[in-house]
């Protein structure tokens, strides 16, 4: 039983685009494959001769991880300096407060 005695039963099936973007997609694919011969094969990735096996994932990853390492790094660095740059600015602000009460200037 529903919220205020209604029973409802009705389901709202959202994939239906998607399912017909994906067939659209595929038609398309297969379109361009066929248009360009053994280059559309190419293109997608199928070929006929696939005895041949390329290595090229491994450095990619490699690649991939260490510019991420890089990326962290560099981003840990930026956040030590601003936290450095914020400690020095608290600083300032005290320093400029002792000031003021020691001229007895009142800005507020």
């Amino acid at each position: 039983m529903g919220l205020f005695g209604k029973k409802k039963e009705k389901i709202v099936d959202l994939s239906g685009r998607y399912k017909i973007q994906e067939k659209k997609a595929a038609s398309k694919k297969a379109e361009s494959s066929s248009e360009l011969g053994f280059l559309g094969d190419m293109a997608n990735g199928t070929s006929s001769s696939s005895n041949i096996s390329w290595d090229n994932d491994t450095p990619s990853k490699d690649y991939a991880q260490e510019k991420r390492q890089r990326l962290t790094k560099r981003l840990l660095e930026m956040t030590d300096r601003m936290e450095d740059l914020s400690n020095q600015v608290y600083h300032l602000k005290q320093r400029i407060e002792v000031l003021e009460k020691k001229l007895r200037i009142n800005f507020e």
